[in-house]
């Protein structure tokens, strides 16, 4: 029988799903302990347990295990949800979870990662990024800043770390588009409390090193 006690939590600091995940549990409140690691080497612990190698990473102590960002949140959320992020309109806020990371992440990947896709140019692949910018300003127009209501839901918080990276792709030309309502909604992001306390630096993970809690 396991003597875990606490939650266990693999992620890296920059990627944007380990980053929905950290923003859950804090929010949520819920103490884990955080095992931050580099992609580039990956701990033989995490690879044993989820062999995919990708972050994040949720052990729970009665051994279940949680590799997928969104089902990290929604885990969370079903544990302490103060604010109600998961009550408003269900579908629609899974539906826009379900499209970035189906059909916004993809194009992103070409955007940031230009070189590595040589069909296109990297302004053809931020067209693309353009076209989710379009529907999100829509959104956020209609709903008084957030996606879904008039308030934070957890489609917001799932969404907002992409739109973060690829904004920083190249910020100039970000802050330079017709998008008030998505720029004012990323700023307000990078802005919160709720984002400084994700993205405090830790030292990386080793077995053996004292238990990192998080939040």
């Amino acid at each position: 029988m396991s003597d875990q006690v606490l939650p266990i939590l693999y992620s890296f600091r920059r990627c944007p799903y380990a980053m929905r995940a950290r923003l859950a549990i804090a929010y949520s409140g819920v103490k884990v302990e955080l095992r931050e690691i580099v992609l580039r080497d990956k701990p033989t612990e995490m690879l044993a347990i989820s062999p995919k190698g990708t972050v994040p990473v949720l052990l729970l102590p009665d051994g279940q295990l949680i590799d997928e960002s969104i089902d990290i949140m929604r885990w969370a959320l079903s544990q302490n949800d103060p604010d109600n992020w998961y009550s408003a309109d269900i579908e629609t806020i899974d539906g826009l979870i379900s499209d970035n990371d189906h059909h916004f992440k993809p194009r992103l990947d070409r955007y940031k990662y230009a070189d590595r896709y040589p069909q296109q140019s990297a302004e053809f692949y931020r067209h693309q990024c353009e076209d989710e910018f379009i529907k999100l300003e829509s959104l956020l127009t209609r709903h008084g800043g957030y996606l879904v209501t008039d308030r934070i839901t957890l489609a917001d918080m799932a969404r907002l770390p992409f739109i973060r990276q690829c904004a920083h792709v190249d910020l100039t030309w970000f802050e330079s588009t017709p998008y008030p309502h998505l720029q004012r909604w990323l700023s307000d992001f990078k802005a919160s409390g709720l984002f400084a306390d994700i993205m405090r630096k830790y030292p990386l993970w080793a077995l053996g090193d004292p238990i990192t809690l998080f939040p």
